[in-house]
């Protein structure tokens, strides 16, 4: 990896990271359920879902998805706070609601990819 490059990873990730920080900080629920992580894995699949039909159509130099993908939406997104989450969530609110929290991070993220997909092919067929 030449030095270039690792300093788009690493600024992506700080990033990622200082965004994900600044919106988990404060909790936010909606009834029992915290949103918090489920925000940023949600946003941050759109993003990388938006980005892959980007890099793809424009060619673009892997130093842009060391940026983005890796750099950035790699820190900003969280499959270990999920996990800790998931757990705590089970150990005092039972399985129902540690159940609900898995389906949404898991459903939403991955309608969030195709929603972001869905939108960079719809913003390049009115570009090209």
């Amino acid at each position: 990896m030449k030095g270039v490059e690792f300093a788009l990873l690493a600024i992506g990730a700080i990033a990622g990271a200082y965004l994900r920080y600044r919106i988990v900080e404060s909790p936010v629920t909606i009834g029992n359920l915290p949103i918090n992580v489920l925000i940023v894995n949600v946003l941050g699949s759109f993003i990388l879902g938006l980005f892959s039909v980007m890099s793809t159509t424009f060619n673009l130099d892997q130093k842009y998805t060391l940026f983005v993908a890796v750099g950035f939406c790699g820190s900003f997104t969280t499959m270990s706070s999920f996990e800790l989450e998931t757990v705590n969530l089970m150990d005092t609110q039972g399985l129902g609601i540690a159940a609900l929290e898995i389906a949404a991070n898991v459903g939403l993220s991955f309608i969030a990819v195709v929603a972001g997909r869905l939108l960079g092919y719809a913003i390049l067929e009115m570009v090209l």
